[in-house]
């Protein structure tokens, strides 16, 4: 289990990246969801010992990150928001290059290992081949297949699915369902689906600070009964916006459909099904954010 308690991160530019963040997080997929600039990458690389925060602690397993860092390193797997890969080099030359740097001095085990990794991550066929010439979902995959090397208890994924086709979005959630059961996985993200897809539990985090957290069908559950759809013609929607605190809109079928969260109905409105994507716009809009699309 890994418990983080009220972490603080400014920056010498004054900008408050980490206010008072506490989250206790248990074994399986966890979401951290949140718009760009939440941060999220700071609290990511606060956990990976990239980096420091001003206060606060976390522990892994009974391990204190903060004061035993190299014991934390040797449990985690890392696969950073923008991962490089080595130029001019395979998959199969550089996993065996990061396995040696991760401790894995045997030959024997470390060839088993790798070749382990690429069949687990669908490289197999590509292994020898030159990695600048793959997909950044091939890319992602030889970062998540680097991350398992060192069997970590810990596993943090930044933003991994961010400019990635459908397929290869599709292939890698996959990937990290099946490796997501018996150790702590942190998936950081601003991408709902990838969060509903994947993970048992969640927080929403935005202005440097967790706004809600908890198992995603209980947060969608909550919302029942007060989220409420309109169609409208497109040109009404601005009309309407200054009678009514607009959740969220979006065109469907040539119109715009207007969501509203409120305890009644607008008149006029009928009850819509809520969703993770609504949970997270409402978290937001109650803290202060704007959120409405268009």
């Amino acid at each position: 289990m890994l418990e983080i308690a009220n972490l603080n991160k400014t920056y010498d530019n004054g900008v408050q990246a980490l206010k008072d963040v506490s989250l206790t997080i248990p074994k399986g997929m966890f979401g951290l969801l949140g718009p760009n600039g939440a941060g999220k990458s700071t609290l990511m690389r606060t956990l990976a010992t990239l980096q420091t925060p001003d206060s606060g602690g976390v522990s892994l397993d009974g391990i204190n990150v903060l004061d035993d860092v190299d014991q934390l390193r040797r449990a985690l797997g890392y696969l950073p928001q923008e991962f490089g890969v080595y130029p001019r080099t395979s998959p199969l030359s550089f996993l065996e290059h990061v396995a040696v740097m991760k401790g894995v001095v045997n030959g024997g085990e470390r060839k088993s290992l790798v070749e382990h990794l690429l069949v687990q991550t669908n490289l197999w066929e590509v292994r020898k081949k030159n990695m600048t010439t793959f997909s950044g979902g091939m890319k992602q995959r030889i970062g998540i297949a680097q991350a398992l090397i060192g069997d970590p208890s810990l596993i943090i994924v930044d933003e991994p699915t961010a400019g990635l086709d459908p397929v290869e979005r599709r292939r890698f959630h996959n990937l990290l369902a099946d490796i997501g059961e018996e150790v702590v996985v942190i998936l950081s993200t601003h991408i709902v689906e990838d969060v509903s897809d994947l993970c048992s539990r969640m927080a929403v985090m935005a202005g440097g600070s967790i706004l809600d957290e908890g198992e995603p069908h209980e947060l969608i559950a909550a919302l029942e009964g007060k989220l409420w759809r309109l169609l409208v013609a497109n040109g009404d929607v601005e009309s309407l916006r200054t009678q009514i605190p607009v959740l969220t809109s979006k065109r469907v079928s040539g119109k715009t459909e207007v969501k509203v969260h409120a305890d009644t109905a607008p008149e006029g409105f009928e009850a819509a099904a809520p969703t993770l994507e609504d949970v997270y716009f409402a978290t937001l809009r109650a803290a202060g954010f704007s959120v409405d699309v268009d």
